[in-house]
């Protein structure tokens, strides 16, 4: 991953570099995964689109603020967990502290601040059997287009099985996306010319797979974003030499790999406050360290900087390997644990390359300096795709609407699209902060239509809203992706903050009743809400 590429979900690390597939379930176990095969009620209050983070978020969300509504969850895949299924090279791990990407309702109570991708999966794991989350999954379940009608005031969602190749359609009162936006399809990846002459073996991080093997092998990376600063020390226990090339750095920063300030508190406090004193420590800092770098730009360059050099100790060069032209938070900072990254570079395990490639060679990588790299493996770390809304086609009423062609309403609705949410993270911080937000609100608004008689609810874009940027950030994959973003507008509530604690009172404690949300009901007699001896169980 490059640097512009920094703002990958998921970096890399395991407990062992030696084992690449370490505490995962092994392909005899993920053949005997939950049920995964079972269709999905034809008709259901609440659809949710994906189980991993967010999507196990909105199953607890909606079981403990709307009790009386029956919902399911559609994942394409044959597990749970998402980016922590998916993600499998040697070490996929959190790049947000796990106190704040824990969920609010279920703490994380390991020291670990970035914990590996295992764990995480077991912790969704868990969590969605503790609360019965997991007897509303249905696996296998690909959903490709979404119609709504504004005359019974339902979608109309087309399901495809996997598995059997057939399509179902199911009806559902609300629709909420938690599919997140990287296309779990297909990486990036830039044409390199002479990519065909090379001789040894070239892994995208995001397909690696159990018959990658790189003991005694050199090693090259190319990128320099969350998932090349961690697969680099991760493999230098067993590669020969593993060298990470990038066209230009990224801002890194070392945190300790246990939160020590957690620790305190836990020995100090019973849990009941440990766990909210942690989360609100790790949300402040974050907060404010962004918001003093974006301020200060100047000033946190030299402060990282001069955490980086005195971590380097003279190993290799600071300019031109970890001194970015743009400044911090212009794309997403990578955080190392305990220094790995650095440990790796002053033992010798590990180097670092700044320079463009020209061409790969049968035994390498020539770059445009003219030196020539040599290795047996070359991993693209170079960044991810996105896919908005799960790649699936919205029709509204026999009109076709496309992600580009709306506006974000409160980060988690959009405009002209009625009963329709979706979760997405931060930028800054963790993605599960704004994701529970964006449940909690569905939630509440659900509760008002109901409370209140209305069928729907449907954001109104005014005719003087400006626009902006959907995404904060100048970071590659991001610019890719501008012509299928969402817009966001230049004030509240169209426009996104990157703020939790200014979220949190927006879309937690704000009235629901504004000018920009239209409330309706749907002309037909008795569309709301379907009669209960006609809705089937949401659960398997």
């Amino acid at each position: 991953m490059g640097a512009d590429d920094s703002a990958v979900a998921a970096a890399a690390v395991v407990a062992d570099p030696a084992d690449s597939t370490k505490g995962w379930p092994s392909a005899e176990n993920r053949a005997m995964a939950p049920s995964t095969r079972n269709a999905p009620p034809t008709d259901v209050d609440v659809l949710v689109v994906g189980a991993g983070l967010s999507g196990i978020a909105a199953g607890y969300h909606l079981q403990d603020k709307c009790p009386n509504k029956s919902y399911a969850i559609l994942e394409m895949r044959d597990r749970m967990g998402g980016t922590w299924d998916l993600f499998r090279y040697p070490g996929v791990r959190s790049d947000s502290d796990m106190h704040t990407l824990g969920y609010g309702f279920r703490p994380w109570t390991d020291s670990v601040a970035l914990a590996d991708g295992p764990s995480i999966l077991k912790y969704i794991e868990e969590t969605a059997a503790e609360f019965g989350i997991d007897e509303h999954i249905h696996y296998q379940q690909k959903v490709e287009a979404a119609r709504w009608s504004s005359e019974t005031a339902t979608w109309t969602v087309s399901v495809r099985n996997t598995a059997t190749d057939t399509v179902t359609e199911v009806r559902s009162r609300f629709l909420f996306l938690c599919s997140g936006y990287y296309d779990y399809d297909q990486g990036y990846t830039p044409e390199f010319e002479g990519r065909e002459d090379f001789e040894g073996e070239i892994v995208h991080p995001q397909f690696w797979g159990d018959d990658v093997h790189y003991a005694g092998k050199k090693v090259i990376v190319i990128g320099s974003g969350a998932t090349a600063v961690t697969l680099v020390p991760a493999m230098t226990d067993q590669a020969a030499h593993v060298t990470m090339l990038q066209r230009s750095p990224t801002y890194v920063l070392s945190i300790p790999g246990d939160d020590p300030i957690a620790a305190l508190l836990r020995r100090r406090l019973p849990g009941r406050f440990a766990d909210p004193a942690i989360r609100w420590k790790n949300i402040f800092f974050a907060i404010g360290f962004y918001k003093w770098a974006r301020r200060f730009p100047e000033r946190a360059r030299k402060w990282i900087l001069k955490n980086v050099e005195a971590a380097l100790d003279g190993a290799t060069d600071l300019d031109p390997h970890f001194t970015p032209t743009y400044d911090p938070w212009d794309q997403r900072l990578c955080f190392v644990p305990d220094s790995d990254l650095f440990e790796a570079i002053k033992a010798g395990k590990a180097s670092v390359v700044t320079d463009h490639i020209e061409r790969f060679t049968k035994k390498g990588i020539r770059l445009e300096s003219g030196a020539e790299l040599e290795a047996d493996m070359i991993v693209t770390a170079t960044g991810l795709k996105l896919k908005m809304m799960g790649g699936m086609a919205f029709d509204i009423d026999g009109r076709s609407v496309k992600p580009s062609d709306v506006t974000m309403y409160k980060g988690t609705m959009l405009s002209d699209v009625p009963n329709f949410g979706f979760a997405i993270g931060y930028t800054n911080a963790s993605w599960t902060l704004k994701c529970d937000l964006c449940c909690a609100y569905f939630c509440r608004l659900i509760n008002h239509l109901d409370a209140h008689g209305y069928t729907h609810a449907t954001p109104r874009v005014p005719a003087d809203l400006g626009e902006e940027s959907a995404l904060p950030l100048d970071s590659g994959y991001i610019n890719r992706a501008r012509d299928i973003l969402p817009r966001q507008g230049d004030r509240a509530p169209w426009k996104l903050y990157q703020n939790y604690a200014l979220d949190r009172a927006w879309l937690e404690h704000a009235p629901l009743r504004d000018s920009a949300l239209e409330l309706a009901r749907a002309p037909r007699p008795g569309a709301r809400p379907m009669p209960a001896a006609e809705r089937k169980s949401a659960r398997p």
